[in-house]
């Protein structure tokens, strides 16, 4: 057996590298799934929470209005405001009593995670949305444009730059913050972790590699998220170019290589 520490961390790699792998997958299939859904979800919540009733509207649209502005809120307030871990335990284990639905481990992290997710996205995107200058919503429909096709159109997709990085910091709590769902048996990487630490009760050198794997995921998310952000901003430079016609002046614009 190995006598030293980086004997027992390249032993326990060879040994228990099948389960690092796959808890590292199962981490990554639920950080991603659950951020791509959590946003849209968000998206819809961050949309819904800015729809205004119509000048003149009647007291039925007003109130329809008010009861889902009211209901966007409960949701975010309750999801932003009680720990994931709790979430899983009252959604798996309620379904499974209350509602007599035994949820699949993974399926039930995925859903957990994106409601979660989509509580913070719809703050995050509103926040983005009210970025934006309102002179161009108001342009918007005034040519005709109803509040869907204003928001998809013309602010979504100025706003969904601008939070960007929140995003991708949202992305990276997700990965990390799987680690909790092993209390509904999900085997992300927490999970296997565990199991590999619990046969030779190596539990340092174990987390060690559990820690260095969870910092190469969110460095690498960093990094692409970064990359992203780089390449929405656009090139740095431009050159104006000018040529004459005979019956206007036709001015371009080109990057500068």
């Amino acid at each position: 057996m190995p006598t030293t520490f980086f004997g027992w961390v390249w032993f326990l790699l060879q040994k228990y590298g099948v389960l690092f792998l796959r808890g590292t997958g199962i981490t990554m299939l639920v950080a991603v799934s659950g951020t791509l859904l959590g946003f849209l979800l968000g998206l819809l919540a961050a949309i819904a929470r800015t729809v205004e009733p119509a000048q003149g509207a009647g007291k039925g649209r007003r109130a329809a209005v008010k009861v889902l502005h009211g209901i966007m809120n409960v949701y975010i307030q309750v999801f932003r405001g009680t720990p994931m871990i709790v979430q899983a335990m009252i959604i798996y284990y309620g379904a499974m009593q209350y509602l007599g639905i035994t949820m699949n481990e993974i399926a039930a992290a995925v859903l957990i995670v994106s409601v979660n997710t989509g509580a913070y996205m719809a703050e995050i995107i509103r926040g983005g949305i009210l970025s934006i200058d309102k002179g161009q919503t108001e342009a918007a429909h005034s040519i005709g444009l109803t509040h869907w096709q204003t928001m998809t159109g013309v602010v979504l997709p100025q706003a969904v730059r601008n939070i960007l990085p929140s995003i991708g910091n949202e992305f990276i709590v997700n990965i990390k913050d799987s680690s909790v769902l092993n209390v509904i048996s999900v085997s992300e990487l927490f999970f296997q972790s565990k199991s590999a630490a619990g046969t030779y009760f190596r539990y340092f050198e174990v987390f060690f590699i559990t820690g260095c794997i969870y910092l190469v995921l969110t460095l690498l998310v960093t990094r692409a998220i970064r990359l992203l952000e780089k390449k929405l901003e656009g090139p740095d430079h431009y050159v104006i170019c000018g040529s004459q016609s005979d019956s206007a002046s036709v001015i371009t614009v080109t990057e500068e290589k």
